[in-house]
Order: structure tokens, then C-alpha cells, then sequence
């Protein structure tokens, strides 16, 4: 018996639940991280020199620098928090739909927190 089932492929009106919000962007920041590798690669073989490593001392003290780091670092406050929360889940900790969204907004409070920390840290 052959049934057709509705589709709907357009992602934009679909209403994904916190917790789906929350793995997605996990997913997300681990990219963007990986595509921060060659940079920081480039980034630290251009500080073995000694006139490259001043260059990088007078850029990352002055306020693009740090704003820049900054930015860099929110990937990583993220990924950090989102990954605890999928650790608790490999351990059936908030794996019902409410545990899911206390978690998924604990996630979210937790970047929160952790970028304003890491912005008063570089200032």
C-alpha cells in the first residue's frame, strides 16, 4: 500500500524546539572552530619569529585585537557549554523533553556567562 505523506522541505517554517536550536548551533560552532585551525596555525608559526611575535603583542593589546579575539572565543564558550550538556545526555541526564529545555536554556545562560567573563578576562 503505497501512502504519500505530506513534505515540507522549507526550513523556515518549521518551529524547532530549543533543544534542536541548541544541537544545531553545537554543530555549528564545532565548524567554526575547525575553520579557526589554519588560522591559528598561520597565527603561531608567524609568532616563532622575533619580529612577528612583537607584531602580535602590539596587535592583540590594542582594542581590535582583543575585540577580535573575543569574537574567536564566543565559538568556543559555546561549543564548551553545548558539550557538557551532550555529555549529561550520553548519561540520560535531561533526556525528557523538559529536561531537554532546562538544559538547552541552561546552555544558553552558560555561553552567556562564560563571553562576558572572557570579555572582562581580555580587558
Amino acid at each position: 500500500m503505497m501512502q504519500t505523506r505530506p513534505k515540507n522541505l522549507n526550513l523556515f517554517t518549521i518551529r524547532f524546539p530549543l533543544p534542536a536550536i541548541a544541537s544545531i548551533l553545537h554543530r555549528i560552532s564545532g565548524f567554526v572552530l575547525f575553520l579557526f585551525i589554519p588560522v591559528l596555525l598561520w597565527a603561531f608559526n608567524f609568532s616563532l619569529t622575533d619580529q612577528g611575535f612583537e607584531t602580535w603583542q602590539q596587535w592583540l593589546h590594542s582594542v581590535y585585537g582583543k575585540v577580535l579575539i573575543w569574537l574567536c572565543l564566543i565559538p568556543l564558550c559555546y561549543h564548551f557549554a553545548a558539550g557538557i550538556r551532550h555529555l549529561l545526555s550520553d548519561i540520560h541526564v535531561g533526556n525528557s523533553r523538559k529536561g531537554g529545555k532546562i538544559a538547552a536554556l541552561f546552555v544558553f545562560i552558560a555561553t552567556l556567562v562564560l563571553v562576558v567573563l572572557t570579555g572582562i578576562w581580555l580587558w
